[in-house]
């Protein structure tokens, strides 16, 4: 029968698909810390920039902290760039999920006709069967009550 032909192929493709989910979690979850990552540093490099500072702050002091904004920041900018590359990675794995899914559902689609089709098939070939079993136990009726067949038409 075709269709369980199909079944190890269907496995394999169910397979992948579940590895592709599995794979997007992940890369949802990477996505999440890093982005909650990203949201720490901007609070934090926030609330650095409205810190008041002392207005007798000795001149080394303030081009430390100046240049410490300016790491802050430049660490916010890198941040955003990790949360956007971890974006692309989850949306290139959510494609690949979708095409594994899509590809799934076509070769379950096929299986499923294969078994209708098979199913189809039996039944036909059951009921010619049935007949034909019909049509000798008619004659053999009207043989046993006439005593010879009637000649076919």
């Amino acid at each position: 029968m075709r269709s369980r032909r199909l079944d190890p192929l269907l496995k394999v493709m169910q397979q992948r698909q579940d590895n592709a989910a599995r794979e997007v979690a992940e890369r949802d979850r990477v996505l999440a810390e890093q982005q909650e990552r990203l949201e720490a540093l901007r609070r934090y490099a926030e609330e650095y920039a409205t810190a008041p500072a002392d207005a007798s702050i000795a001149p080394a002091l303030l081009v430390n902290r100046m240049a410490f904004r300016e790491r802050l920041n430049a660490a916010v900018v890198q941040q955003a760039g990790i949360v956007d590359h971890n974006r692309q990675l989850s949306d290139v794995e959510r494609a690949r999920l979708l095409l594994a899914s899509r590809e799934t559902k076509v070769l379950e689609k096929l299986a499923d006709s294969y078994r209708a089709n098979e199913t189809r098939v039996a039944e036909q070939r059951v009921q010619r069967e049935l007949d034909d079993l019909g049509g000798r136990r008619a004659l053999a009726a009207k043989v046993a009550s006439n005593g010879e067949p009637e000649p076919s038409k």
